[in-house]
């Protein structure tokens, strides 16, 4: 009976290990360029948020057309400033930004203080000596 059950183990692990190869990766049956159709990249989006309770504004402006794309995006800064970027990206150039911004940076003297004017308060001490 032990036999038995091996064999038909052996067996269930030899169609296992078999069926694995199905699932390989190959290589397309026709690779010659002719079978492949190149489609140049073509699309134009739109998208812009604005949150009253905030004061939140930003937003994205894309179009493309093969390999020129041109765009900008706008973001509402925490200092009041509102920072606007245009690029454009082809082929040969890369990406190319052109980075405004828009009104007066405004600091509230509590929210704004710098790291070095607030005075350190440690939450934790620690004595060397306590631990031996």
């Amino acid at each position: 009976m032990n036999t038995k059950v091996l064999i038909l183990l052996g067996l269930a692990a030899m169609v296992a290990a078999d069926s694995r190869e199905f699932y390989a990766y190959r290589a397309p049956r026709d690779s010659s360029e002719e079978s492949f159709e190149s489609t140049e990249a073509k699309y134009n989006f739109q998208w812009a948020v604005s949150d009253d309770s905030s004061s939140n504004e930003f937003g994205h402006q894309e179009a493309r057309d093969g390999d020129d794309t041109q765009g900008s995006y706008y973001v509402q800064l925490p200092d009041g400033r509102l920072q606007k970027v245009s690029y454009v990206v082809d082929g040969d150039d890369g990406y190319v930004a052109d980075v405004t911004y828009e009104g007066e940076a405004r600091f509230d003297s509590v929210e704004s203080a710098s790291f070095e004017s607030r005075e350190y308060r440690p939450r934790y001490s620690y004595d060397s000596n306590e631990s031996k």
